[in-house]
């Protein structure tokens, strides 16, 4: 990671005046693929469980953000609709993490896991899934996540959507303080 943005990293929940930034990041990143959800899913989201949604700042820049709810296992958000719907699950469901295009590749997006990780566990979670879209089960797997045979996510989150889970206990190699 680069000498000065490791200086300057901050993680901290989402506030109301991050809405703009984080609809940026998540615009750039997914509506090419056909997977942008837009403002109100997205706040949708952060409603369901505002502990376990957070963004990073490098500097005063909003450089990526992570959003995770509670939501039974092989379950997963429908992306074309607003959760209106809390639910009192032991499985939390990393929805969206999303780092700033420059910024990719600097063990960034580790850290928000990590964070994630953190207060999971803090909160009695079991587990952590999330469906990973546009090839990215590599990564995920470098996460320490493994892929569920059993759940095939709706074609709404892309053809190559892969469902996977790992329990709280097991850390990843990626993940930093």
């Amino acid at each position: 990671m680069d000498h000065d943005i490791a200086e300057d990293i901050r993680v901290r929940h989402v506030r109301e005046d991050d809405w703009d930034a984080i609809v940026a990041l998540e615009s750039r990143a997914y509506t090419a693929a056909g997977l942008s959800e837009g403002r109100a899913a997205l706040r949708s989201r952060v409603r369901a469980s505002p502990p376990t949604c957070f963004v990073l700042y490098t500097g005063r820049r909003l450089a990526g953000y992570l959003l995770a709810l509670p939501y039974p296992e092989a379950r997963y958000p429908d992306l074309a609709k607003a959760e209106d719907v809390a639910f009192d699950s032991r499985n939390l469901h990393l929805h969206d993490i999303v780092i700033a295009e420059d910024l990719r590749r600097r063990g960034l997006a580790g850290r928000l896991v990590g964070r994630l990780t953190r207060a999971a566990a803090e909160r009695g979670y079991e587990q952590i899934s999330l469906v990973a879209v546009s090839g990215s089960e590599t990564f995920w797997s470098a996460q320490g996540f493994t892929a569920h045979d059993g759940v095939v996510p709706p074609g709404g989150y892309g053809e190559k959507a892969v469902y996977m889970y790992r329990a709280i206990g097991e850390p990843s190699r990626d993940e930093e303080g």
